[in-house]
């Protein structure tokens, strides 16, 4: 009888195990995805300025740098894993902008992602090599979005995408608004390399320093 429960538990410990390796906290990666606007939009001409865009995210630790990049220039948003501090660099030709935001700030920024809530379905599908789960996402007004998301990867820094954040893994494929447009993003390639420090610095010149209020412009 002793001998059975030992096989038990030796073969309960080995399935933890292999479920943990399975998990991979996600520490440092470079994720890429490709952004394709959703059919139907009203703006065409807006569309075309997004056309080929893509949005790169670098992860060291706590600290994240994100970056949109399209036709019209590069928005990147970097987070201090320390502080908590974010900022956003703004580069659109001769219009360079730097936003520094406090943790609250990036809060309020992103208030109407607060209290999402997820239902997740049975439906998967492969995304670059990853088995993915389908999760409709449910905003505060009652507006929803579809995501497909892998519990292979566990970012330890989950702010950079702030509108999945309390999902139990990596988004690999999401619906998203960039002002008027909604657009899906999908993971075009992970590459798991150390991401050099120099991503997270902050340009010492160049660019009109803006506190998150001034960046408003009066608006709530």
């Amino acid at each position: 009888m002793k001998k059975l429960i030992y096989i038990f538990f030796g073969v309960s410990a080995l399935l933890i195990s292999v479920d943990l390796m399975a998990q991979k906290k996600l520490t440092e990666a470079t994720i890429s995805y490709d952004i394709v606007i959703n059919t139907g939009d009203k703006n065409p001409q807006a569309a075309d300025l997004l056309d080929g865009a893509t949005s790169v995210v670098y992860l060291k630790g706590n600290s994240s740098r994100s970056e949109m990049i399209s036709s019209l220039g590069t928005q990147a948003t970097i987070i201090d894993g320390k502080s908590g501090n974010v900022t956003v660099l703004k580069d659109y030709g001769e219009q360079k902008y730097m936003i520094n935001m406090t943790s609250n700030d990036w809060k309020q920024s992103n208030k109407k992602y607060e209290g999402i809530t997820f239902k997740y379905e049975d439906e998967t599908k492969v995304i670059q090599g990853y088995t993915c789960q389908k999760a409709i996402g449910v905003l505060g007004d009652g507006s929803t979005f579809t995501v497909y998301f892998t519990k292979d990867l566990l970012p330890v820094n989950k702010d950079f995408q702030y509108l999945n954040k309390n999902l139990p893994g990596l988004a690999m494929q999401y619906e998203a608004s960039i002002g008027s447009l909604m657009v899906t993003y999908t993971v075009s390639s992970i590459n798991f390399n150390p991401v050099t420090q120099a991503k997270f610095e902050l340009p010492k010149s160049g660019y009109r320093v803006m506190t998150y209020e001034e960046s408003k412009g009066g608006r709530d």
